[in-house]
């Protein structure tokens, strides 16, 4: 027998133990509360064929939490509130989420005993909405976009709205929320604990709060670290002008007070093609994948693994899986109503030398990062923190 088969079956062969005794103690966590599982997500060599031999990523994958990614600051942000008692006992939660934080809210719901409710828009994928049914959480629909701010901005009008029917309800507000920095500290220590060293950080930006909870606490541990933020092309959160969006989970049409501007090296913007491209690739290559933001990582990562110093260690975080993502991203139909298959993309991003420079429509890179004045001034970021207490 081929030696790896081997390897492979006498891992998943279980021994014929005379007594229970003799059973091996199982690897895995044991736990009390789905919340319990939360956390202490494993990492993957990301190696060939998806990169040159010799060259790879190590991936974080957070799609091994309950949810994603999102189950942390959920979680956290809900027992802040709590807490400082601005979420009282049985009150609603009430937010804006394109899904992955929908997921973490109603898991946080069920663990502090609280109905919640999300709000989104069409593009929601039918998996994720009927998981947030089967949890308990009340979904409201908006239908159409804001003329300024897209569906993200009418998302955020809505939770008004539902904010002011329900006077105790609270939202997370989780694109200023500070607390959704903090409640990634822990995953930077887990990273810090697995891979010892990192070189460059590679993360995607939405609301901002991972990438700025992960790259604030490892530029503590690694003065030197590379910070390299990835984003989808129209979306305003590095001063590209805003634009309709495909991909979900990253990118913005407002600006997140949570983004940690200074904090990156250098950004790039990734189209949908490509996302899909990276994600698929990943997928027949690693059997390890996820949506519109691990392709879009992923496919940075891989070029910075092929361009890096051979010794530079660079870790990635993928945010959730591919289970939500299977009627789109890995749904030919869709991709080919969509015109995204058939575009592998190039060996490098172009690039331009301010954010403003161009508008990019394709994998492009840019090694200055600035705040854009809008974020600077506030303007375009409607405030619902004070609907929300």
């Amino acid at each position: 027998m081929n030696p790896l088969a081997s390897s492979v079956l006498s891992s998943v062969r279980a021994p014929d133990p005379a007594s229970p005794a003799q059973l091996p103690a199982a690897p895995a966590r044991s736990a009390a509360t789905p919340a319990a599982l939360v956390g202490d997500t494993p990492v993957l060599w990301v190696g060939e064929p998806f990169t040159p031999a010799g060259r790879g990523f190590w991936a974080k994958l957070e799609g091994h939490n309950p949810g994603g990614i999102k189950d942390r600051t959920a979680l956290y942000m809900v027992a802040a509130a709590r807490e400082r008692g601005a979420l009282p006992p049985g009150a609603r939660i009430v937010e804006s989420t394109s899904g992955t934080l929908g997921l973490g809210l109603a898991l946080a719901g069920i663990t502090f005993g609280h109905p919640v409710s999300v709000v989104t828009d069409p593009g929601m994928e039918a998996q994720v909405a009927g998981l947030l049914r089967a949890y308990g959480a009340e979904i409201h629909t908006v239908t159409t976009p804001h003329p300024d701010g897209g569906w993200q901005r009418a998302r955020r009008e809505k939770v008004a709205e539902l904010l002011a029917a329900h006077p105790d309800a609270w939202c997370p507000d989780q694109y200023h929320n500070p607390d959704g920095v903090a409640a990634y500290r822990p995953l930077a220590h887990e990273l810090a604990a697995q891979l010892g060293r990192i070189d460059t950080l590679v993360v995607s930006v939405g609301t901002g709060g991972h990438s700025a909870g992960i790259g604030r606490v490892l530029r503590v541990f690694f003065p030197a670290l590379r910070v390299v933020g990835v984003d989808t092309c129209a979306s305003t959160i590095f001063g590209q002008p805003a634009g309709p969006r495909l991909m979900r989970g990253l990118g913005s049409s407002i600006h997140p007070r949570n983004v940690a501007y200074d904090l990156f090296d250098e950004v790039h913007w990734v189209a949908a093609p490509e996302s899909v491209w990276a994600a698929r690739a990943l997928a027949r290559t690693h059997y390890a994948t996820g949506g519109w933001s691990v392709g879009a990582v992923a496919l940075v990562a891989r070029w910075l693994a092929r361009t890096s110093p051979a010794e530079d260690r660079i870790a990635a975080v993928f945010p959730d899986g591919p289970h939500r993502y299977v009627s789109t991203v890995f749904d030919d139909d869709y991709c080919r109503a969509h015109r995204l298959l058939g575009h592998e993309p190039p060996e490098a991003p172009d690039e331009i030398a301010r954010p403003d420079q161009a508008v990019v429509t394709r994998w492009t890179r840019c090694r200055t990062v600035t705040t854009p004045r809008a974020a600077a001034t506030g303007a375009g970021r409607p405030d619902l923190a004070g609907a929300a207490r």
